[in-house]
C-alpha cells in the first residue's frame, strides 16, 4: 500500500527538501492549498459563499517546537477571524485547528494548547462562528477530547473530529453523539499501528458506516467528511432513516477535490462545507492528501513527469 509509504515520507526532512524543490510542486500544491496568506484566500472565501457553500478554514502547519511558534499559530487564527469579521462571513466560515499547532507536544503541552486555543474559540464565537478540533494521531486524542470537553463548558458549539480507522472510535461516537455536539467523521490520514487501527480499506469503510449510523441516530450534529460517492449516498440514506432534515447534518469535502460534487450537493439543498487550508508550512498537509487517495498521487507524479 502506498499510503503508509507516503505518510512516512511526510516526516522525512530529505523528502521535504526534494518535493519542495521540484519545479512543478507549487502548481500541484495550489490545487489543494489556494494561498499562503489570508489576503490571498479572500477571493476563495468570497467565491465559495457566493455559490452557496460554507467553509472550514485551516492554517496549515504542525511542526511546532517552541512556545513562541505556538503563540504565532494562535495569532494567525485570530488574524483570520478578523478578516472574516470584516468580510461579514463569520456565519459562513468556521475554523479547523490542530492542537499540535498550539503547542500540544511541548512541555506542559496540554495546558499550553488549551491556553492558546481558547482565545481563538472566544473570538470565533464573537463573530457568530465556531472552531472544530482536528484529530491527529492516536497518541494525542485523549488530550484533544479533554480540551474539547473543557471548551464546550463555555462554548458548546465547539466541534471535534473522529476517525473511523481507529478501533476506539465507535465508543467515542456514542459518547459524543449528544445534544448540541458537532462531530466530523473522517476515515483518518495518519500512519497508525495495527494494534489501534484497521489497516484494510474495506474494514475502514465498514467502520465508517457503523460510526456514521451512531452519529445520525444520536442527538448531535454530524459532519460527514468524505469524498467517496458510496459513503455520501449512505449518509443521505442514514439521515433520511433517522428523520433528519437537510440542515440537521452537513457534508464536508476538501478544497480541490470533487469540486463539482460540492456544487451538486449545495444545489440539492444540503449544507456543503469546503475544508480550505492555507499557509506556508504546507508539506505535511499536502503529503496526507496524496496518501489518502491514489488519484491524488498519480496527479502529482504525472505533473512531475510532464512539467518537471
Amino acid at each position: 500500500m502506498l499510503g503508509p509509504v507516503i505518510l512516512a515520507a511526510s516526516r522525512s526532512d530529505r523528502m521535504r527538501r526534494l518535493v519542495s524543490a521540484a519545479p512543478v510542486t507549487k502548481q500541484v500544491v495550489d490545487r489543494f492549498i489556494p494561498g499562503e496568506t489570508v489576503d490571498a484566500i479572500v477571493p476563495i472565501i468570497e467565491e465559495a459563499v457566493a455559490c452557496g457553500l460554507e467553509l472550514t478554514m485551516d492554517v496549515v502547519g504542525e511542526d511546532i517546537t517552541t512556545p513562541e511558534q505556538a503563540a504565532a499559530a494562535r495569532d494567525a487564527y485570530l488574524e483570520l477571524i478578523g478578516h472574516l469579521k470584516r468580510l461579514g462571513h463569520g456565519t459562513k466560515a468556521e475554523m479547523s485547528v490542530k492542537l499540535s499547532m498550539f503547542g500540544q507536544a511541548l512541555e506542559n503541552g496540554h495546558e499550553l494548547a488549551l491556553a492558546n486555543v481558547r482565545p481563538v474559540v472566544e473570538a470565533a464565537a464573537a463573530i457568530g462562528t465556531t472552531v472544530t478540533l482536528d484529530a491527529e494521531d492516536h497518541t494525542t486524542l485523549d488530550s484533544m477530547f479533554a480540551i474539547h470537553e473543557e471548551l464546550r463548558k463555555d462554548f458548546p458549539q465547539t466541534g471535534c473530529v473522529i476517525q473511523s480507522y481507529l478501533f476506539r472510535t465507535e465508543d467515542d461516537a456514542r459518547r459524543l453523539a449528544a445534544a448540541g455536539s458537532r462531530v466530523r467523521l473522517v476515515k483518518g490520514a495518519y500512519k497508525e499501528p495495527a494494534s489501534v487501527a484497521y489497516q484494510d480499506k474495506a474494514d475502514i469503510d465498514k467502520a465508517y458506516v457503523r460510526v456514521l449510523r451512531i452519529l445520525m441516530e444520536g442527538d448531535g450534529y454530524p459532519m460527514v467528511g468524505s469524498h467517496d460517492p458510496r459513503l455520501v449516498a449512505i449518509a443521505q440514506e442514514l439521515a433520511h432513516r433517522a428523520g433528519r432534515k437537510l440542515d440537521d447534518y452537513e457534508f464536508q469535502m476538501l478544497y480541490g477535490i470533487r469540486s463539482d460534487e460540492h456544487h451538486r450537493l449545495a444545489a440539492e439543498g444540503h449544507r456543503m462545507r469546503v475544508y480550505t487550508a492555507y499557509g506556508t508550512d504546507w508539506y505535511g498537509y499536502f503529503m496526507r492528501r496524496l496518501a489518502e487517495k491514489p488519484a491524488n498521487l498519480l496527479f502529482f507524479l504525472r505533473s512531475m513527469l510532464t512539467k518537471g
